[in-house]
């Protein structure tokens, strides 16, 4: 067992966890204690959180980027609220893929204590150890692929693409549908719609449900070539 020194209020650090699987709401709960932190609470969604945060009392949020009901940013959309109200409450939220928007996001308002790790990184219990006491001392935690993907993106969000990714974004510039550019490409629609999910990927262009996401990878292209 890894010991935890106790943080400066007195006591070990209180956690309290927004996750919507059971197994790993569970897993993060052993890995807490085994760390020496105390998992004061834990809810299935963000909106639990937000209701019992003023009775918990914690050092620490630790929270997914996806929970119900949409399984889309409710993880951080609650992240930027409860730092609205309580700026100096650190937060780490995990995810299970590399989201460099929802990374910008949580990072915008400049705060200290902010963390964005993927979820198979958790799996180290040095490393959650050491990025929870970076965060409670007020420093910033970023998983390595995240910021690897913030530079690329800063360099040229197109340079990642394969040469056919860029043959489909090229051919969705012309308006052409999937249908369309499956017939220029001699492939199958499937396909098609696999390279346009990984350019969106690329692009950090997540889902969110109201900008259209065909659009704005067309604008990146456009922008390049301008």
């Amino acid at each position: 067992m890894v010991t935890s020194p106790d943080h400066a209020g007195g006591g070990p650090l209180r956690i309290v966890i927004a996750e919507d699987s059971t197994l790993l709401r569970e897993g993060l709960i052993r890995l807490f204690d085994e760390a020496g932190f105390v998992t004061v609470a834990a809810y299935a969604d963000a909106e639990a959180l937000q209701h019992g945060l003023a009775a918990d009392r914690p050092d620490l949020i630790v929270m997914d980027v996806r929970m119900p009901p949409t399984f889309r940013d409710e993880g951080v959309r609650a992240a930027i609220a409860l730092r609205t109200v309580h700026p100096d409450l650190p937060v780490l939220l995990l995810s299970q893929y590399v989201e460099t928007v929802y990374a910008r996001e949580l990072l915008a308002d400049g705060g200290r204590g902010i963390g964005y790790l993927l979820k198979d990184r958790v799996a180290s219990l040095e490393e959650v150890q050491d990025a929870i006491h970076r965060l409670v001392e007020g420093g910033t935690v970023l998983d390595p692929d995240v910021v690897r993907t913030l530079f690329a993106a800063q360099r040229d969000p197109l340079a990642g693409l394969t040469p056919r990714e860029t043959e489909v974004l090229s051919a969705m510039a012309e308006g052409r549908t999937n249908t369309a550019i499956a017939e220029r490409l001699r492939v199958g629609v499937g396909a098609v719609e696999k390279h346009i999910s990984a350019i969106f990927q690329k692009l950090g262009l997540e889902d969110s449900g109201s900008d259209h996401r065909r659009v704005l990878a067309v604008l990146a292209l456009l922008q390049r070539n301008g």
